[in-house]
């Protein structure tokens, strides 16, 4: 078999793989939700769920600690270390079509998980960095993802009470359960925060009923993680930032990398602003993922 031949072999045996696991993935989610049926109705029964949005009082979040200067280093990973990693070793994103999505004026990304969700737990990182390079965000918490779910105790941030600021775009983060269990709700969790009717509806036409959902002006859509949990397994919220600032690191390649796509995708629903972020190497690398 020549080298061209192995290569075709090893990226068609990536993709099953990856495949594969993406599908565990979504079977692991739904676990809650189905009794019988299809996907279409997995999909209409949490749309249906959410869009009557029950009278349930908001769960307070787990255990969370502020840390400011891991907060810093997730918001402030250097230009250069983007541009190395370009678009590392993350998955792509999905091109789609619908009405744009924006508030204020300003293209939103709009993202939808749970506090209890290893692969929330690994996209929020990747998150956090793409939308600092747009404007401020602050009031991130630290956290840890179930206990008792797929890659137990995956090392994050939460959204729940993040806010941000930017010329450019409009950050809408949604954690619409906590870690708490509860049976009674779609994905066996306390609810956090509820999505609106058009967030809902977004969910259901997209998501593939799994979180997280991310989606990037209603032109781009993240798939429900971008790279596995287990990069993360036994490290410290510390130990993830600053590998984060490490481009030969796997965490760099992982988080950057998916950083740097999801940033592409917003650079192309800002109209490539701001320019120095938009046309950076980082971003010119990572564009052909997306």
């Amino acid at each position: 078999m020549s080298k061209a031949a192995r290569t075709r072999a090893r990226t068609a045996q990536a993709k099953i793989a990856a495949q594969r696991e993406r599908e565990r993935r979504i079977r692991a989610r739904r676990r809650v939700l189905i009794a019988a049926g299809s996907v279409i109705a997995v999909v209409a029964v949490v749309g249906a769920l959410i869009l009557v949005r029950l009278a349930r009082p908001t769960a307070k979040a787990g255990p969370a600690r502020l840390d400011s200067n891991v907060a810093r280093q997730v918001s402030t990973v250097p230009a250069a270390v983007f541009d190395r990693v370009g678009a590392g070793s993350a998955t792509g994103l999905r091109a789609i079509s619908g009405q744009a999505l924006s508030v204020g004026g300003k293209p939103e990304l709009l993202y939808m998980g749970g506090e209890f969700c290893p692969y929330c737990a690994a996209e929020r990182w990747a998150i956090a960095a793409a939308v600092s390079r747009f404007g401020t965000l602050s009031g991130l918490r630290f956290i840890h993802s179930s206990p008792t779910d797929a890659y137990p105790n995956t090392p994050t941030l939460s959204f729940s009470r993040a806010t941000f600021t930017s010329r450019y775009l409009s950050f809408v983060p949604v954690e619409w359960f906590g870690e708490a269990t509860d049976p009674s709700t779609p994905f066996g969790h306390v609810y956090l925060q509820h999505p609106t009717p058009q967030q809902a509806r977004l969910f259901a036409r997209y998501s593939g009923g799994a979180i997280p959902f991310v989606d990037i002006g209603n032109r781009y859509v993240a798939p429900q993680a971008q790279y596995l949990p287990s990069t993360l397994a036994g490290m410290t919220w510390a130990q993830v930032a600053a590998a984060m600032r490490d481009p030969a690191s796997s965490v760099g390649r992982n988080i950057d990398g998916a950083a740097n796509m999801i940033t592409a995708a917003i650079c192309a629903v800002t109209h490539g602003r701001p320019g120095n972020v938009c046309h950076s190497a980082a971003v010119t690398a990572a564009r052909g993922s997306i």
